[in-house]
């Protein structure tokens, strides 16, 4: 039985104390933030050493008492805020990311809590509990607060590790991290199918199954465009300028939704109907630095499609196979193998093999090589 880490988002409806309570918080932890990340700055430059992250949790309380109004938000919270800084400089030493900037009221408005559990006259506590029924969870200091989402659940297989608060366009969520056994089903191999990702068509299968990129015909971003000229007219400081800003993060937020949508519904399709996925190993990065298909690239999640698709595989007990990002699997033909290298300009999207005659559309042509290609993979494995 496997053990894993799922998240849950739900949609909060704090009333008008807890949200000032919530926006106290983030202020607060962006705060602690800041204030020791300038300290760690600042004992490098002195001593080339920094304190670490638990000798900056032993300095809290006497922080508390010199801005008595870090005591008024939960101090877990203050706490998980110490622990995100020193995983920020670990993975900058780890060549992962750069140095941590200071954080400012624009980004990072959320703050983290974990589940404290106790046990007191044989009853069991937690910080942290979901009741499907009233619709209501209890975080810390906030009690209970109201939510929306996940209709057809009535609770949670597992243990509750933590929770993420974030307001994002004036609206509040909540991001609740579970612990969930999962039992896998067994492994019986009867269908495969190779994925041709591409710009026009998002993915094509071996199976003559096209899914069109509706992404980049979106109203939404015409939508954007305007809330975007519009704010770069209105003067810093100003209300119409937040509540442009405001119509903006909710459109971006719209779009994000889409995507994640578009996502999970070609995932859901291929993985439900095939126990074997084969995709090419591609290099998105690199592709991003090709001037000609940078721009429609922005529209395509398919770095975002990839990792859909690994974890998906992972639950479900099914194999996801990645081919060689070289083979060409464009230029050859699926019927009589023959390769046909005039076939790698882009702007070819049919061609007829010149030796057995085979008209080839190239997307559905090369998701049939990239099938065939990982058939082999699974074959030399066994």
């Amino acid at each position: 039985m496997l053990i894993i880490l799922k998240g849950y988002i739900l949609r909060l409806y704090p009333t008008d104390e807890q949200k000032e309570l919530i926006n106290k918080t983030i202020g607060c932890t962006r705060f602690i933030y800041n204030y020791f990340l300038s300290d760690r700055i600042n004992d490098y430059k002195r001593a080339a050493k920094s304190k670490s992250c638990y000798d900056q949790i032993k300095e809290l309380p006497s922080l508390c008492k010199e801005y008595p109004w870090l005591s008024e938000v939960d101090s877990c919270s203050l706490r998980t805020s110490l622990f995100n800084l020193d995983d920020a400089y670990k993975r900058f030493f780890n060549k992962q990311n750069e140095l941590p900037k200071f954080k400012n009221k624009d980004t990072g408005n959320s703050y983290k809590t974990n589940n404290i559990k106790n046990t007191y006259k044989d009853k069991n506590y937690e910080s942290i509990k979901v009741d499907f029924q009233k619709r209501v969870i209890t975080l810390p200091k906030l009690k209970e607060v109201k939510f929306r989402g996940y209709r057809n659940k009535t609770n949670f297989i597992g243990n509750i590790k933590s929770a993420v608060i974030r307001r994002v366009a004036g609206r509040y969520y909540v991001s609740v991290l579970v612990e969930e056994p999962l039992i896998m089903p067994e492994f019986t191999p009867r269908s495969i199918v190779g994925l041709d990702l591409g710009i026009k068509d998002i993915i094509t299968t071996s199976y003559n199954y096209k899914c069109e990129n509706s992404l980049s015909t979106l109203e939404v971003k015409n939508k954007i465009k305007g809330l975007q000229k519009g704010l770069a007219r209105c003067k810093p400081g100003s209300k119409n300028r937040y509540k442009i800003k405001l119509k903006l993060q909710r459109a971006y937020m719209k779009l994000k939704n889409i995507r994640k949508h578009l996502i999970h519904n070609i995932t859901n399709k291929i993985i439900k109907e095939n126990d074997i996925v084969v995709m090419e190993d591609l290099n998105i990065k690199n592709m991003y630095q090709t001037h000609s298909i940078a721009k429609s690239l922005t529209n395509i999640p398919l770095a975002e499609i990839k990792r859909v698709l690994e974890y998906k595989c992972k639950w479900q007990n099914k194999k996801l196979l990645t081919i060689n990002r070289y083979y060409p699997s464009s230029q050859t033909c699926s019927v009589c193998e023959y390769q046909n290298k005039e076939v790698k300009d882009l702007a070819i999207r049919s061609w007829e093999c010149p030796k057995c005659g085979t008209l080839h559309d190239r997307d559905i042509n090369a998701s049939v090589n990239i099938m065939f290609e990982g058939l082999k993979m699974y074959v030399n494995r066994l």
